[in-house]
């Protein structure tokens, strides 16, 4: 079940109870809410996933314990989201919490971003966070395919920003297909607190993922 790319069960035959529980006490959790089992499962079993969760369903933790257990056999995972404020928090408090992780913006200078690329390809990361515009960077988008082989998982914030239809339409979010397949087609989890079905299908056409669940 938990095998594809890098990122398996850190000791063979441990059950998949195991490794939640494992991961869920890295966030002081000892279960899950109801929702978020469904799509841990499927992120684990390699299939795509479009979540839509309500704000305050705990949507960050349905990639982010997926991370932390594909993150210890070499998985990296990346985020993409285009809030940089929640991007900081989220990385301030997985450091916290002993999960490395790093936010790439257009607020780190020239110097800081080298050293952050240079980290991310010594897989000094378990999570990547970046916003959609970065994916205009050449030196980034070298950094993505010199590493394609350990991106365990994608999980893209936010994920109605894909959509024409929907109402904060991104366009450097439409890049993300083709780059998924780029890379290898590595597991896939797009969220978003609402969406239409209209803009649903949309997202799944845009990934090309139309059977997602």
């Amino acid at each position: 079940m938990f095998e594809a790319r890098e990122g398996g069960p850190v000791e063979d035959g441990e059950s998949a109870s195991e490794i939640f529980t494992r991961a869920l006490a890295k966030f002081g959790h000892t279960g899950l809410r109801a929702g978020q089992s469904d799509v841990i499962t499927d992120i684990f079993a390699g299939k795509p996933v479009i979540a839509v969760m309500p704000t305050g369903a705990g949507k960050s933790l349905c990639y982010q314990l997926p991370a932390v257990v594909l993150g210890e056999r070499g998985g990296i995972t990346l985020v993409v989201s285009p809030l940089i404020a929640l991007m900081k928090d989220q990385v301030d408090t997985l450091n916290a919490r002993g999960v490395p992780a790093v936010a790439l913006t257009s607020r780190d200078g020239a110097e800081e971003q080298r050293e952050i690329l240079e980290g991310i390809r010594a897989g000094q990361y378990t999570l990547v966070y970046v916003a959609p515009e970065r994916f205009r960077s050449p030196r980034f988008l070298e950094t993505l395919h010199a590493i394609s082989a350990r991106i365990a998982l994608i999980a893209i914030d936010e994920a109605h920003c894909i959509s024409e239809w929907g109402h904060d339409f991104r366009p450097d979010y439409r890049r993300l297909g083709s780059l998924v397949q780029e890379l290898g087609s590595p597991r896939l989890a797009a969220f978003t607190a609402t969406a239409t079905p209209e803009v649903r299908r949309d997202i799944a056409v845009q990934l090309g993922i139309e059977g997602a669940r």
